[in-house]
């Protein structure tokens, strides 16, 4: 079975009024102490204090990535606590902490330097699914197959309509301030592992990267694992919308591993229209128009989404996920996206949204 990894990032709040708080330092050494998480499970910091994330294992079933991703949020959840926050899974802050300026000699610290008020400004959060390949040549072929369908995996996923407390009109406003960074986006199209590596370098002889490491595309080979790391999502209310983007994201790398076995290529994607399908799905989600980044066409996003489906309906039948992913889908349609339950909850004010997301985030035992 091929293995999954999620990366999920949190916010750490104030539990009575929401604002953002920067005691990542202490949570999680609260967390190592007392908090135990199952095997090859981790906490990391973030670039920002106020922000925390959790790393599943390599998980080989949805079984398996529920009980890491689970425990993981539980973990963070009681170690917060105990520090007096709270976390919450939202693609932006409902209310941003008042001193955003944290200075760190570190390469977060590099980061600030680099990119100024762009990234001290910044409290997005993500959900990043890793997939395993065998080689880097194969990812940079899965990249290139996994670009047309990325715009829809955020719009499923769309998590942050606020931002300092204000409705965006953006389903998902962490993607527009992603958007902000050099190189953002769709990936372009590489004619191999040597063409990835010398459009890295191209970049950083631009200036624009901390490091080799550092792109901000939504789709590329991980630089520390063999796997397929896609980070188009924002970071997920539920576990199970964590699930069904590890389980959607796995079958679109199985699919694309499948293509090429047959020597199937991928078509390169105009950088505008890819752009474009970028910007519609964060704009509206599920909820609106979908711009098709292979036609160019605006096509309702459900429609896009029964075309997802469609596409990786052999690879979810292989891993035996395809009932779950249906029965997701069927709920994530019927009760709408995290932005959606978002706003519907803001109508009785910011507490409501705030209770909305501690409920949802961790789940009750």
């Amino acid at each position: 079975m091929v293995g999954i990894g999620v990366e999920e990032e949190f916010l750490l709040v104030d539990p009575r009024t929401g604002v953002s708080c920067p005691r990542a330092e202490a949570v999680i050494e609260r967390q190592r102490i007392c908090c135990p998480l199952p095997e090859g499970a981790a906490v990391h910091r973030e670039p920002r204090p106020t922000q925390i994330e959790s790393v599943s294992g390599i998980c080989g079933t949805a079984d398996e990535l529920y009980e890491h991703l689970t425990a993981g949020r539980r973990s963070i959840a009681e170690a917060a606590a105990g520090e007096d926050c709270a976390i919450i899974a939202s693609g932006t802050p409902l209310r941003p902490s008042p001193d955003r300026e944290y200075g760190t000699d570190d390469r977060f610290g590099e980061v600030d330097t680099l990119y100024a008020g762009v990234v001290k400004a910044c409290e997005a959060c993500g959900c990043h699914v890793h997939v395993g390949v065998s080689d880097r040549e194969t990812a940079i072929g899965v990249v290139n197959h996994l670009s047309e369908w990325l715009p829809i995996l955020l719009a499923l996923s769309a998590n942050s309509p606020f931002e300092g407390g204000r409705d965006t009109g953006y389903d998902s406003w962490r993607m527009v301030e992603q958007s902000r960074f050099p190189g953002s986006g769709l990936p372009p199209h590489f004619a191999d592992a040597a063409d990835y590596d010398r459009q890295v370098d191209r970049l950083m002889d631009c200036g624009v990267l901390v490091d080799e490491n550092q792109t901000f595309w939504l789709a590329r080979p991980s630089s520390q694992w063999p796997t397929v790391e896609v980070r188009a999502a924002d970071t997920a209310s539920t576990v199970d919308e964590a699930v069904l983007q590890g389980l959607l994201t796995r079958a679109l790398v199985i699919t694309a591993l499948d293509d090429l076995d047959h020597g199937v290529t991928a078509t390169p994607l105009d950088p505008q229209v890819a752009a474009a399908a970028v910007w519609s799905a964060a704009r509206y989600g599920l909820s609106g128009p979908a711009v098709d980044p292979v036609t160019g066409k605006p096509v309702p996003a459900t429609d896009r989404m029964a075309s997802l489906l469609g596409h990786v309906r052999e690879a979810l039948e292989e891993t035996g996920d395809s009932d779950l992913v249906r029965t997701l889908l069927d709920r994530l349609e019927r009760e709408g996206t995290g932005a959606e339950r978002q706003r519907r909850a803001s109508a009785d004010g910011d507490v409501a949204v705030l209770r909305m997301l501690t409920e949802e985030t961790v789940p009750h035992p």
